[in-house]
C-alpha cells in the first residue's frame, strides 16, 4: 500500500478539497487515513479504483450543451 497526500489526490481526481470532503462524508470516496497528529493520506490503490469507477463522458452529450441566452455556446 502506498499513501498519497492531498495535493496528489487533487491532481489525480481533478476535484476540489470541498468536493472530496463532501464525497467522503457521503461515503462515496475513499476514506483518508491519519498518518500523524496533523497529517492524513489516502491509499493510492483505493483512489485509482475510485477513478476507474467514474463513468466515461459520451462525446456526443458533452457537446450538446444548451446555448447561452446571448446565442453563444
Amino acid at each position: 500500500m502506498s499513501l498519497i497526500r492531498l495535493p496528489a489526490v487533487l491532481a489525480l481526481t481533478g476535484l476540489s478539497r470541498t468536493s472530496i470532503w463532501r464525497l467522503e462524508a457521503g461515503l462515496r470516496f475513499p476514506r483518508r487515513r491519519r498518518i500523524g497528529d496533523r497529517a492524513v493520506a489516502w491509499d493510492a490503490d483505493e483512489i485509482d479504483a475510485w477513478i476507474a469507477t467514474r463513468p466515461l463522458v459520451d462525446p456526443v452529450c458533452a457537446d450538446a450543451r444548451p446555448a447561452r441566452r446571448d446565442g453563444q455556446r
